[in-house]
């Protein structure tokens, strides 16, 4: 859904249908459940606050299974004109919360999968107690319960065992 800053009236403008946005996500696996989003025009800047919640799949960080996430991301985002010139556009801290738009249009759909993507877990589980690879075999400890006898470590990192306790603090 692309909105043309100009279109946004005094009074702001308000995405709460999810259906209405259309594909928001390059990858079919995503789903938006729901959206509430409020748009606000100061001046040429355009202030969007509200919450996304998304069904999102990826694979666990142990195990490497498939497993859907719910990932529920509050949305607070200044948007302010791309500058016209090819230089880099150097941030201070206080413009983490950021974004630019050109043309006069915000497309919504970027928005919302940037937030979703940005609102993922960084080491997603597909629960808590999952249990891994074997590393000896690779198999899913979670499925098979594995008999192979752990590898001793590599003899040539003998030296880095102790390295931490050897550092001065």
């Amino acid at each position: 859904m692309i909105v043309r800053v100009p279109d946004i009236g005094s009074e702001g403008l308000s995405v709460t249908e999810a259906a209405a946005l259309g594909p928001v996500y390059r990858d079919p696996t995503w789903r938006l459940d729901g959206v509430r989003l409020h748009l606000e025009r100061d001046g040429i800047d355009v202030f969007v606050t509200g919450e996304i919640r998304a069904a999102v799949s990826q694979v666990c960080g142990r195990c490497l299974e498939p497993s859907p996430v719910e990932v529920t991301a509050a949305i607070d985002v200044r948007l302010v004109p791309r500058p016209a010139t090819a230089d880099t556009v150097e941030l201070a801290p206080d413009d983490l919360d950021v974004d630019f738009y050109k043309k006069d249009e915000i497309d919504v759909g970027a928005l919302i999968e940037t937030e979703t993507a940005l609102a993922l877990p960084m080491k997603p589980l597909c629960r808590e107690g999952c249990l891994g690879l074997c590393p000896v075999c690779g198999g899913n400890r979670n499925l098979v319960q594995c008999t192979c006898q752990q590898r001793p470590p590599d003899p040539r990192l003998a030296v880095l065992k102790d390295l931490a306790t050897r550092l001065p603090r």
